[in-house]
């Protein structure tokens, strides 16, 4: 038997497959009510937010030309 024989290649563990609901339930998820359910307070200010959208857009167009 030669080397490449005796080595198997390492898969990932067998997990077993859960249903959509399952996964919701395991990670006790609850539906979104309202929009307020989506809201997130990720920038202190009006101006920090433009400042993050600029430099979005900046970084999006810097290597196209």
């Amino acid at each position: 038997m030669s080397a490449a024989e005796t080595e198997r290649p390492i898969l990932p563990p067998i997990r077993p497959r859960l249903t959509v609901e399952e996964l919701l339930v395991a990670k006790n998820t609850q539906p979104i009510r309202s929009l307020d359910d989506l809201k997130a307070d990720t920038f202190e200010s009006d101006e920090e937010l433009e400042e993050f959208i600029a430099f979005t857009y900046a970084e999006r167009r810097r290597d196209v030309a």
